[in-house]
């Protein structure tokens, strides 16, 4: 099923087509500074970023080089102090609250470290959360979450809750929950960083997976160069700036 079908399944609408379109994702420009005068630290210094629709982006860098920040941006989490974020060709910055949570809400997955999921709440009652924000009736959020914890391998699993799953299970429901509303973009923050190596390779094959098979534009942020391997771009960030942009190989 591809990224538009399983849009209007979930109650979306299809995502504007790729070919001829400009960048799905642009930022032109873009400062952020935190604090004033003399405390003021900037975390981003005026970059520029592109990323098409269907990429797999890995952002790099020493801690307080803005690729957290830059993240943050991109997922509508904060706002840029000065430049524009294009959003399929819509200037992000021209929204209100509630048109960034729309956004959010119908195009954009998080994938978080710490995985965010409801203690003594089941993996499906976890995945099917989002869509309940969207006003997806009872029965049809049931049978969505259940064939997505199935495409992440969890089927069977969906009655517990994250107590009695491993930690690279719990990171499967938060990808299940991400994806399960069919964004255009999932967004995932240093998404191995509790796992140990092999189950940070599940995690990452699952999400290349993602990428080649469901066409989902992944961006990552990882201070892991063996996970932003199976990235096909990558990004660096040095100091609040771009030091690099390149393509990779990937890890299939």
């Amino acid at each position: 099923m591809n990224v538009a079908e399983r849009r209007r399944r979930a109650g979306g609408e299809a995502p504007a087509p790729r070919t001829g379109e400009p960048p799905l994702i642009s930022l032109r420009g873009v400062t952020r500074v935190f604090g004033e005068g003399d405390a003021a630290v900037h975390a981003l210094r005026g970059i520029d970023l592109d990323i098409g629709a269907g990429e797999f982006v890995a952002i790099m860098g020493p801690s307080g080089s803005g690729k957290s920040t830059a993240m943050n941006i991109l997922g509508c989490l904060d706002t840029p102090t000065t430049g524009r974020y294009f959003f399929a060709g819509a200037d992000v910055g021209g929204f209100d609250r509630r048109q960034r949570a729309l956004l959010r809400r119908n195009f954009l997955g998080f994938v978080f470290q710490r995985y965010n999921l409801l203690a003594r709440t089941s993996a499906i009652d976890n995945v099917e959360l989002p869509l309940i924000y969207k006003g997806i009736g009872a029965a049809a959020r049931r049978r969505l979450a259940l064939a997505v914890l199935d495409k992440v391998g969890l089927a069977g699993k969906e009655g517990r809750d994250p107590s009695q799953l491993s930690g690279g299970e719990q990171q499967r429901v938060a990808i299940a929950r991400a994806i399960v509303s069919a964004p255009q973009v999932v967004l995932a923050d240093e998404p191995t960083g509790n796992l140990d190596t092999a189950r940070s390779r599940e995690i990452m094959e699952l999400l290349s997976r993602l990428n080649r098979d469901e066409g989902i534009t992944i961006i990552i942020v990882t201070h892991e160069s063996d996970m932003a391997a199976y990235a096909r771009r990558l990004v660096h960030f040095v100091d609040g700036m771009i030091d690099d942009d390149r393509p990779t190989a990937g890890r299939q």
